[in-house]
């Protein structure tokens, strides 16, 4: 037997063999190639249903569930209605489409009765077609009775002046009611007039301080002619005895010389009088003679 006849007899077999075993994994690689096309078509269908079912549910939200209003009515302009009178302003508005709303009145100092003040919404502004304007109507100027405030004291009549709606102006002056006092007001108690006004207030100062003049040595009509040119009133005159030679003339007074006192104090007064001696004890006459008693 020879054994290179038999290898070259199994060769071929084996060559065979592989090559068969080469074809099979060519065709390995083309069966691979197959499946991403399977998977990008499952994905792409994937894809199409979630668009699919998420219109649908926008169709329902939108036109179902919460469904679009309608769109609104044209707006219309607000017309400028600040100072007509209140049946010319509401024809206006009524003519542009609005209504009239709730009125409320107020005093003004300058604005006639009836006249618009202001109104909401404001003019410009755009409203919906029947819209509410709501106004403020002038009443006019506000007039008030001055009330009485004489005899008052300052820091009250402010209050009650301030409260009613007036302003207050002070002026002072020296007189004869307690200081702080009101002795005059401008215009008089009671008149008519128109708000904001101003009263204007006299506030005493108290009665005026005089010095008290020195009398001591003055005769009784002269005293009395010095204390009436300072507003002074002499309420009690006392006759004492005198011994000397000026009777008649003053040796006491109260208040003392130099001491500050209000117009229109009493002054008490001690005049001398040689008649008040005693029967006993000896006088001396103008001339300086002396007379003995009986």
């Amino acid at each position: 037997m020879k054994l290179g006849s038999s290898i070259g007899r199994r060769r071929p077999a084996r060559r065979g063999r592989r090559k068969r075993h080469s074809a099979g994994r060519k065709r390995r690689p083309a069966s691979r190639r197959r499946r991403p096309a399977g998977a990008f078509r499952r994905v792409l269908s994937g894809t199409v249903l979630l668009a699919v079912m998420f219109g649908l549910g926008y169709v329902v939200a939108t036109r179902i569930v919460f469904p679009v209003p309608a769109p609104p009515p044209d707006l219309l302009g607000v017309p400028d209605l600040i100072g007509l009178d209140l049946d010319d302003a509401v024809g206006r508005a009524e003519v542009a489409g609005l209504a009239l709303g709730a009125v409320d009145s107020m005093y003004h100092p300058s604005s006639a009765a009836g006249s618009i003040l202001g109104q909401s919404p404001l003019p410009g502004q755009l409203a919906l077609p029947g819209a509410a304007i709501e106004f403020a109507v002038s009443l006019g100027p506000e007039r008030r009775a001055v009330p009485d405030m004489m005899g008052q004291r300052e820091r009250r009549a402010r209050v009650l002046l301030g409260a009613n709606g007036f302003a207050v102006a002070v002026d002072s002056v020296e007189d004869e009611e307690p200081a702080g006092e009101v002795v005059g007001m401008e215009p008089e108690a009671g008149a008519d007039v128109t708000l904001p006004f101003e009263v204007r207030l006299t506030i005493s100062l108290g009665p005026p301080m005089v010095e008290m003049p020195l009398l001591l040595g003055q005769s009784e009509e002269e005293a009395l002619l010095l204390l009436d040119s300072l507003g002074l009133f002499v309420t009690e005159i006392e006759l004492e005895a005198l011994v000397g030679t000026d009777p008649g003339v003053v040796i006491e007074q109260d208040p003392p010389p130099a001491s500050t006192v209000e117009a229109g104090s009493e002054v008490r007064l001690v005049i001398g009088d040689r008649a008040l001696l005693p029967a006993e004890l000896p006088r001396t006459d103008t001339t300086g003679a002396q007379e003995q008693s009986p």
